[in-house]
């Protein structure tokens, strides 16, 4: 008996590996989130036991100690549980709090990677996150802080010079803009918002770190920013300069 944490990408049903889409083809059960498409569950068996546990911003959800539970309980009855994880289940995937539940109880546990929407969103968008003699390496953080985190150090960030990828920032923009150019970043350094990366819908805002705050993007958003930002509005043809009005309208 095995519980399966399985990346399946950031989106794209295309970007699953050959593995993940075996496992969710041979499961007995399958619990996923909610930005998991169809098009990846198509690849479930119609016996397989599905479980919804995804958590809606401001609506109530399962909590993780109850999605641990759940996972324990799975475990302990069936051959192949596979927990999908959208993106990469160790990239603030909360993998490895759910794999020390399964082992604290007993159950075999293993991992596939998966494709992180932290670097497939500005691929997807005609961004490099490196680029030589431009950023030679990029930090990857999240913009959402759980209960008892240490606070993002934002100045420490700004001095990096590195390119930074922020997930979970799409509520929160205006205040990550702000706090950039309070500790010292340019206001006038390029960014870009990937939203839905590599779906059908994918829309790409890009403009200047002050500007950050004046658009809505919805969830999922992949914040961009740096000089390599820069690169997807001078030749990706998904590039778009988006408003307010623009991006309903885009929808």
């Amino acid at each position: 008996m095995t519980v399966w944490l399985v990346g399946v990408g950031p989106g794209d049903a295309e970007l699953m590996t050959l593995k993940a889409a075996r496992l969710l083809g041979n499961a007995d059960a399958v619990v996923f989130d909610r930005l998991i498409g169809d098009d990846v569950l198509d690849h479930v068996s119609p016996s397989a036991e599905r479980y919804d546990v995804g958590k809606s911003p401001g609506r109530p959800g399962p909590s993780q100690d109850q999605i641990n539970d759940l996972l324990v309980a799975l475990g302990s009855r069936l051959e192949t549980v596979v927990r999908v994880k959208g993106g990469d289940p160790f990239i603030f995937g909360r993998g490895v709090e759910e794999a020390a539940a399964c082992r604290s109880a007993g159950i075999a546990v293993d991992v596939v990677a998966g494709i992180t929407s932290a670097l497939a969103a500005p691929m997807a968008a005609g961004i490099s996150v490196t680029e030589r003699g431009m950023s030679s390496g990029v930090c990857i953080v999240t913009a959402h802080q759980g209960p008892g985190s240490e606070p993002i150090d934002w100045t420490a960030l700004a001095a990096t010079g590195l390119t930074l990828v922020v997930l979970m920032g799409a509520a929160r923009a205006g205040e990550i803009s702000d706090k950039l150019i309070e500790s010292g970043m340019s206001p006038t350094t390029p960014a870009a918002v990937a939203t839905n990366a590599t779906r059908p819908e994918e829309h790409v805002w890009h403009g200047a770190l002050c500007e950050l705050g004046g658009t809505p993007f919805r969830s999922p958003s992949t914040l961009v920013i740096g000089p390599t930002a820069r690169r997807h509005a001078e030749w990706s043809d998904r590039a778009s300069k988006a408003t307010p009005a623009s991006f309903r309208a885009a929808r």
